[in-house]
């Protein structure tokens, strides 16, 4: 990044300064820097996947020696948490990945709220919504408001 050229002036559209967006901005050539970064989100992408992917195999291996009970239950925070990561790990590398040639900076703003701000709030949700008081909780809020059929 310290070899880049930028104009004076120069602003980025963004929730924060991300490596993709810089390069986009620079005015000199970026191309060793686009490939750099590519390889590297592709390397990270595909180690943090697998890593993920064998978790999971560990976890579905040791549900199959549970009772059935018990099984729903970790399986739907299991689903649950696999849907985050799916979010987590879609936009981030939807950010990185990206063309350089497109230009949708709105969308790749978004994207990187999701994968910033978005995802790491839902965990504690998640974990809240196991628990049976939080349920009733929310159940009695939302009959209240009528948005409950």
């Amino acid at each position: 990044m310290k070899q880049l050229t930028f104009s004076k002036g120069t602003e980025i559209p963004h929730f924060f300064c991300e490596v993709a967006q810089l390069l986009k901005a620079a005015s000199s050539d970026t191309l060793v820097n686009n490939i750099f970064m590519f390889v590297v989100a592709v390397v990270l992408g595909i180690f943090s996947v697998t890593g993920i992917l064998f978790s999971y195999s560990q976890i579905v291996s040791s549900l199959m020696k549970m009772s059935s009970v018990s099984k729903y239950k970790a399986l739907s925070t299991c689903g649950s948490h696999l849907c985050v990561v799916s979010l987590f790990y879609g936009t981030g590398l939807g950010v990185y990945l990206s063309s350089p040639l497109t230009h949708f900076p709105q969308k790749i703003s978004i994207s990187s709220v999701m994968y910033t701000v978005v995802t790491p709030m839902l965990n504690p949700f998640i974990y809240s919504l196991q628990n049976k008081d939080v349920k009733r909780a929310l159940w009695r809020l939302l009959s209240r408001t009528g948005s409950c059929p």
